[in-house]
């Protein structure tokens, strides 16, 4: 069960089982069976790549039985970082409308400030001087993490992207991550359901257009994993209320960058034979299993709705392949999606580019697909994909 042994003495007594038991005992099996290409979970992988996802894997594991170790920083306060500049986010209740004003009552989400942090090219000052220059462009990024681990601080495994992608062209060498607030419940407190990390994200690209001074044009929305999710439910936002005459709305961005996005929380895409059973050597869980990450990510991030939520909900599961959620992308801006060979995801994510494809445009949106790479890949720089991945995103920026 995630978080089983969050607190002590159980925390300490299963790390004390668990360490040794990893290096003495886990970590000498894989070396000695991955020694076998035909034993290895994906057969492409070398010896010391099927070992390495497996070291991941289980740490993952580790993490979600006992919690981050060290805790990450959260949107509590701003932990000063010499890889980032940190800057307080005000919410915008001014800014809330339609189906997202329900949601927002419904459960009783409450208005805050969050941090955000400010990732620069090498050689410059993270955080820009307001208003920016006619023309400047940006990145809005949104970790990964399930909605309930994680961080938009250097601390965080995810900040590796902000920090690689702002290296990669001139004319974007600036990033913002967004410390959304993350959702939790047993054997946590209950907390922060679905629309709260949308508010803040919202939250976070009001900042950048209306007080920072970024043309929403300019701007190129990315998320990871469960932040690629919150990117396709910010930009959905934007692009439907667009012409709202109750509230004024910023622009949808120029650019969404989608990597390993969860596009569907619900479970049409879990069936027998689809890559959330075969593709069994990810860094994902079985996302079937009912105590699984991924099962209580949906649950803490649904809340009290429920998992019908994610079922029928556009903004939760875009990707669905449920016959009476309709889905349409039609206003969306170019995007680029990247996918893993290897990942449960997979088929979710071809089908949010066959939706995307159909509705605004072959010419609109590159898909990138690396043969036998795991989930959210680009978080771990020794991949031996992520060189050609980068340089296909350099390229969609150029």
């Amino acid at each position: 069960m995630v978080y089983e042994y969050i607190k002590q003495p159980w925390k300490t007594l299963y790390l004390t089982y668990q360490v040794p038991a990893t290096l003495c005992v886990l970590l000498p099996v894989w070396v000695v069976t991955y020694a076998l290409p035909a034993l290895r979970p994906r057969p492409a992988w070398s010896w010391g790549h099927a070992i390495t996802v497996s070291l991941c894997r289980h740490m993952n594991l580790i993490a979600c039985t006992v919690g981050s170790i060290p805790p990450l920083p959260d949107h509590h306060a701003i932990v000063p970082s010499k890889e980032a500049q940190g800057v307080w986010i005000d919410g915008t209740p001014q800014l809330i409308t339609a189906d997202l004003k329900l949601w927002t009552t419904l459960s009783k989400v409450e208005r805050t400030r969050i941090p955000g942090y400010w990732y620069g090219k090498k050689g410059i000052v993270p955080e820009p001087k307001a208003p920016v220059q006619p023309g400047d462009k940006v990145f809005l990024f949104f970790h990964g993490g399930g909605y309930i681990v994680l961080s938009a601080h250097p601390k965080s495994l995810t900040s590796s992207i902000p920090r690689v992608l702002v290296e990669l062209n001139d004319s974007v060498p600036r990033a913002l991550a967004v410390e959304y607030r993350l959702s939790s419940i047993h054997p946590l407190p209950d907390r922060h359901p679905f629309p709260t990390a949308l508010l803040d994200a919202l939250a976070g690209y009001n900042y950048l257009v209306n007080v920072i001074g970024y043309n929403p044009s300019n701007v190129i929305m990315v998320g990871d994993s469960a932040g690629g999710n919150l990117a396709l439910a910010l930009v959905r936002y934007l692009v439907e209320n667009k012409d709202t005459t109750d509230v004024s709305l910023p622009s949808p961005p120029g650019g969404l960058l989608l990597l390993s996005p969860w596009a569907d929380m619900g479970d049409s895409h879990d069936v027998p034979g689809s890559s959330a059973f075969t593709n069994k050597g990810d860094i994902v869980e079985d996302m079937t299993k009912e105590h699984s990450f991924p099962s209580y990510a949906k649950r803490a991030y649904l809340g009290p709705y429920g998992m019908g939520m994610a079922a029928f909900n556009r903004y939760i599961s875009p990707a669905s392949l449920n016959p009476q959620v309709n889905v349409r992308f039609t206003g969306f801006p170019r995007t680029f999606i990247k996918a893993g060979g290897a990942e449960r995801f997979l088929d979710q994510i071809r089908t949010l580019r066959n939706k995307m494809v159909a509705d605004i445009g072959k010419d609109m949106v590159t898909y990138y697909e690396a043969p036998d790479a795991v989930h959210d890949y680009l978080v771990f720089p020794w991949h031996p994909a992520c060189p050609s991945t980068l340089k296909a995103i350099q390229h969609w920026l150029a």
